[in-house]
């Protein structure tokens, strides 16, 4: 997925990568390319990021 899709589909997955400093997702600026490519492009660790994300979706009623 992109994340634009993430975030377009569950919206409070936004915190996460702002808490991870993957920039301006709530600024306007867009981010192209998938989860993976993003993080690498931020220096983030890949399974690091999914598990955040997991953990969003896994608290969602």
């Amino acid at each position: 997925m992109t994340v634009e899709e993430v975030i377009e589909r569950y919206s409070d997955t936004v915190k996460v990568f702002m808490d991870l400093r993957i920039p301006c997702l709530v600024c306007g600026e867009p981010l192209w390319g998938t989860i993976e490519e993003t993080a690498q492009r931020y220096n983030v660790e890949l399974d690091i990021l999914l598990k955040e994300l997991n953990q969003v979706l896994d608290n969602k009623p």
